[in-house]
């Protein structure tokens, strides 16, 4: 009946006490102190035989149940072409600081993980000596349209990967109730657990990847999510909350990639279309077009750059690139 009710991957505490997780070839960790922790930053140069590029640098920010490690084919992918890269993991994912379970889901807001990716960003700024180009997924790509609508930061370039639209993410969480229809009563079975709606790699599987994608690659995707998510953060952009022309405005010459999967399940590709609309709209309507790019990566699923066809999008984040740098 497709109900995998499964209480395996259901975590309720910190993760215990170690040494981090190994970093990935070609990367290195640096980390940055913030007043309530450490939060970890994933980077990648070129390597000795590549010149380097003369652009800005690529800062990725990650969504939920994900962390700086979904970023390691893009960021292997670009060092080779000569682009310095850096990802975060927002407090609670990855190997930065754990608040506590019920702290986590019910008292970390879209705010205090805004903290976050400033400042990271500035860490990263400061280091360069330069603005970046910000690359959000998911409900980190609404965090990336919230922080520039409020004009927090400014940036070279936005690209928008699978990303919550700034008009509000009601619609996606209509497509994934759509997609599972047991989603509800199994929330309420495993007692309101963030997690739930991806407690099996069956149904991570089906949420996150295209059909293409095996579930035996989806174990160590799996074991690699963070232990439980924050509730404010998806809730408080159901409704809108980054008003387009206030997003450009802090964007360089408004230059912008809007791009998923066109197997993505609950960031569809109308949402997808409806986004670069809304923006393109914003930047001069039919216009908008030389400032607003969009695409779609053939057969890949919401998590577009871990499934196999990561490196299409890879490219086409790279084409965009060149048109900043």
């Amino acid at each position: 009946m497709n109900f995998h009710l499964s209480y395996q991957w259901l975590s309720y505490t910190k993760p215990p006490p170690g040494p981090p997780s190994p970093v990935p070839d070609g990367l290195e960790r640096h980390w940055i102190d913030t007043p309530q922790g450490k939060l970890e930053i994933l980077s990648a140069t070129p390597p000795t035989n590549v010149t380097p590029s003369d652009g800005p640098p690529i800062y990725f920010c990650h969504g939920g149940m994900g962390c700086a490690w979904v970023w390691t084919e893009y960021m292997q992918y670009l060092a080779v072409r000569g682009v310095r890269s850096y990802a975060i993991s927002l407090r609670g994912h990855g190997d930065s600081w754990y608040p506590s379970y019920f702290r986590m889901l019910f008292g970390t807001s879209r705010r205090m993980l805004s903290d976050d990716l400033v400042s990271g960003l500035r860490w990263v700024e400061q280091r360069e000596n330069r603005n970046v180009v910000l690359v959000g997924h998911s409900s980190g790509g609404g965090l990336s349209q919230g922080v520039l609508s409020e004009g927090r930061v400014d940036v070279e370039g936005l690209a928008l990967l699978g990303a919550v639209p700034g008009y509000g993410s009601l619609g996606v969480y209509i497509n994934w109730m759509k997609l599972d229809p047991w989603f509800c009563l199994r929330l309420i079975l495993h007692g309101y657990h963030s997690n739930s709606p991806l407690s099996h790699p069956i149904l991570t599987q089906r949420v996150f990847f295209g059909d293409r994608f095996p579930l035996s690659a989806v174990i160590p995707f799996q074991k690699r999510m963070n232990r439980y998510e924050s509730y404010l953060w998806p809730f408080s952009m159901m409704r809108p909350f980054a008003p387009a022309g206030s997003v450009l405005q802090h964007i360089h010459h408004g230059r912008m990639l809007v791009m998923a999967g066109s197997q993505d399940k609950i960031m569809s590709p109308q949402i997808t279309t409806e986004t670069a609309a809304y923006y393109r709209e914003a930047s001069g309507g039919v216009n908008g077009e030389d400032s607003v790019r969009m695409e779609l990566v053939k057969g890949a699923g919401h998590h577009l750059q871990n499934d196999i066809q990561w490196e299409d999008g890879a490219a086409k984040l790279w084409d965009f690139y060149q048109t900043i740098s």
